[in-house]
């Protein structure tokens, strides 16, 4: 029975994602917040079939959280491909630091770079790499929109628990903005690489804003620290 509702799902996904993407095609020579609009459209798509197919609710708790501070960066856990499509409902036009490889997908990676995505070259140094962070800094101040980042740098299952990279710390510095931590459980309904879906309620938590001002090595720890704890009341 899972099977069947799984593959349904699925189907309502996919389908629903390439018509979403269509009817974007006019965004790409109009300004960006129209991209940004059917970015969340696709959101809200998803959010609505896995509560009629799936009957799972999607919760977000803490959101008045992101009205404490008025400037500020977001970085998540990361179990699924839901939550870079989910977290587009409450944040206004996140930029995403993605893979490269990314932006050459037709239509997708053409929003993405509609909608001011910066992109990175994973575990090397590279010309486009050296000047990263800078690059980091002008796109937010530029856009005024908040940038959101993943960083267990990949998809991880719901009960893994790898170290941050330390990436985050040196964007946590380059930015001087504070951080807003968020935690999930993602991966119960949706695990990282599975074509099975699983029902059961997803809670996105937005947690206390870290300000800025902190040594690297303590921001990165404190923000691992406070996003695994909160994973773990959803277990």
């Amino acid at each position: 029975m899972q099977l069947i509702r799984s593959l349904i799902f699925n189907i309502f996904l996919y389908v629903g994602l390439i018509t979403i993407f269509i009817l974007a095609i006019p965004t790409l020579i109009l300004p960006s917040k129209f991209t940004i609009f059917f970015g969340r459209l696709s959101a809200k798509y998803i959010v609505l079939i896995l509560r009629v197919i799936l009957s799972t609710k999607v919760v977000f708790h803490g959101i008045e959280n992101l009205k404490k501070v008025d400037n500020y960066f977001v970085a998540s856990a990361h179990q699924s491909m839901f939550e870079t499509f989910a977290l587009q409902i409450p944040l206004d036009g996140p930029i995403f630091i993605l893979k490269k490889e990314l932006l050459n997908i037709p239509l997708f990676g053409w929003y993405l770079r509609k909608i001011g995505s910066i992109a990175i070259v994973r575990e090397t140094t590279t010309k486009e790499n050296l000047n990263f962070f800078d690059k980091v800094k002008e796109e937010v101040e530029k856009s005024k929109r908040p940038l959101l980042i993943f960083p267990q740098g990949t998809r991880v299952k719901l009960e893994d628990q790898p170290p941050f990279k330390k990436g985050v710390g040196r964007i946590y510095k380059a930015l001087n903005l504070p951080c807003i931590p968020v935690a999930h459980n993602t991966g119960k309904v949706w695990p990282k690489n599975s074509f099975m879906k699983y029902p059961g309620n997803i809670h996105i938590s937005f947690l206390e804003p870290i300000l800025s001002g902190k040594d690297n090595e303590e921001f990165v720890k404190d923000i691992e620290n406070k996003i695994y704890t909160e994973i773990r009341k959803f277990s």
